[in-house]
């Protein structure tokens, strides 16, 4: 088994690693986001996740850059992903060309749009006003983000919280399609329709939160204290985390789980060389399914694209 052991591969021919680290930081400084990635470079990680948003791509640029000067790794080995903010709608190439400065990258491996939201400039990360929102234009956007592919900004693009329906209006009109759509995904949010959907028009499935968000402001520890992951955990030997990314990665998604300890960055990569049987796959099945992550912020009644969380999901919840 090689260090990497577990890809998939995009329609680009490119292929993905099915783990990668989170690095949305909610109370972490520079220093502990450098050294969770200099952990997990040495535990084996080669993909990283990041957004303009995270106040990480700086420090996951400087580890990765101090991790090729000291040869732990070199960049071609290393799969790298951020994402377009909802300000930033209108100029995909100036946004990433900005992520690459913080992240001291010359492109990345995939550039995503965050949310099929579009805010004004002038609008705070996650404190918006009525006045804040902007009718969404995605076909124009996603002619910015095919632009940064031809320059060679990134070597692929895709979307974040896009609805099926929505994905399959980008497939419509995209000169090159998106390769991935990243969702949150965990077995008490299975995506099953939208994996279906993803499935027949060949675009991988990236699960952020796959352990169900239980020390973010808006997650809960539902699905850790679930008796149905509990039993299969002591069944198994595995942590509960190490039950819920190894079912993700066998649907044959990637899953990006997050953490600032190094004992749970080595024990998250622990998802290999064991697996789930069909006993266990039934019974995460029947799991009842609950989104944690709605989208109420992004809702607008007067002046948003989308007056209810049903049309931001279009149903899809």
């Amino acid at each position: 088994m090689g260090i990497c052991e577990g890809t998939a591969e995009l329609h680009t021919e490119a292929k993905i690693p099915l783990i990668g680290l989170g690095t949305a930081a909610v109370n972490q400084n520079e220093e502990e986001i450098k050294a969770a990635v200099a952990t997990a470079l040495q535990v084996g990680y080669r993909h990283f996740d990041t957004a303009s948003t995270y106040n990480s791509e700086r420090p996951l640029g400087e580890a990765l850059n101090q991790a090729f000067q000291n040869g732990v790794v070199k960049r071609e080995e290393v799969f790298v992903t951020t994402k377009l903010w909802n300000n930033q709608h209108d100029d995909p190439v100036s946004a990433l060309k900005t992520s690459l400065e913080n992240l001291h990258l010359e492109y990345v491996d995939l550039y995503l749009i965050h949310w099929p939201v579009k805010l004004r400039k002038e609008a705070a990360p996650f404190h918006f006003k009525e006045e804040d929102f902007l009718p969404v234009d995605i076909k124009s956007t996603w002619q910015g983000m095919e632009q940064c592919a031809e320059l060679g900004l990134t070597k692929a693009i895709g979307l974040s919280n896009f609805s099926s329906k929505k994905i399959e209006d980008v497939l419509s009109y995209a000169k090159i399609p998106p390769a991935v759509v990243q969702v949150e995904m965990h077995p008490m949010w299975q995506q099953r329709k939208l994996r279906e959907f993803c499935s027949k028009h060949n675009v991988h499935v990236s699960a952020w939160s796959p352990l169900g968000g239980s020390h973010t402001p808006w997650g809960s520890t539902a699905i850790m204290e679930n008796p149905v992951i509990q039993e299969i955990s002591q069944k198994h030997g595995k942590t509960r985390a190490q039950v819920m990314l190894r079912w993700g990665i066998e649907q044959g998604v990637s899953v990006l789980p997050k953490s600032y300890n190094k004992n749970r960055i080595t024990e998250n990569f622990q998802i290999f060389e064991w697996s789930l049987d069909f006993e266990d796959e039934e019974k995460m099945s029947k799991i009842e399914q609950r989104k944690s992550f709605r989208g109420d912020m992004f809702v607008n009644a007067s002046t948003g694209s989308y007056k209810t969380v049903e049309e931001l999901w279009d149903g899809e919840i």
